[in-house]
């Protein structure tokens, strides 16, 4: 069975678009590192809110008297996963396997993703922005520190591809 996806140029369009309206209804543009850190946030206060209204990085999230959760990157994240697993659903991908190559054990495969996942989430916040902040709408500001980003990461893609290649074949 081919699998068929959507056309890329459309959906590029169609995210233009996206942030587009996200400027116009909201004045500023999208993003989803910051909701990871609302949600970690939340977590943190509701298991030590001593610590978490102590801290000057979980404090900002709580100023105002309201939850961390209840701001509209956190729903529009909710939303982009949901909107991905009903994709994944509607076109018959929904799978309970772990994709790899021939040379690598599942174990080691979920590991690098985590690996992956943390360095990727620390590098956003580093960062100050994940890579839909910094290259979508960083760069459509003309932002240059957010272009040299956009640069930057498809040349670590690349060179860590090139690294992992036999992994995979």
């Amino acid at each position: 069975m081919k699998i068929r996806y959507a056309n890329p140029y459309l959906i590029g369009a169609l995210l233009g678009l996206v942030l587009l309206f996200s400027f116009y209804t909201m004045g500023r543009g999208l993003g989803s590192s910051s909701s990871f850190a609302r949600i970690a946030t939340a977590g943190v206060n509701l298991v030590a809110p001593g610590h978490a209204a102590a801290n000057t990085y979980y404090a900002k999230y709580l100023a105002g008297g309201r939850s961390p959760l209840m701001a509209w990157l956190v729903f529009l994240t909710m939303g982009a996963g949901l909107g991905g697993l009903f994709s994944a659903f509607i076109s018959n991908r929904v799978k309970g396997e772990v994709i790899r190559g021939p040379n690598i054990r599942v174990s080691a495969r979920l590991w690098l993703a985590l690996f992956g996942g943390i360095l990727s989430g620390f590098a956003a916040r580093l960062a100050r922005g994940c890579t839909s902040g910094q290259a979508l709408t960083g760069a459509s500001e003309l932002a240059f520190g957010s272009w040299v980003f956009m640069f930057c990461i498809f040349a670590g893609a690349y060179a860590t591809a090139y690294f992992l290649r036999k992994e995979w074949l």
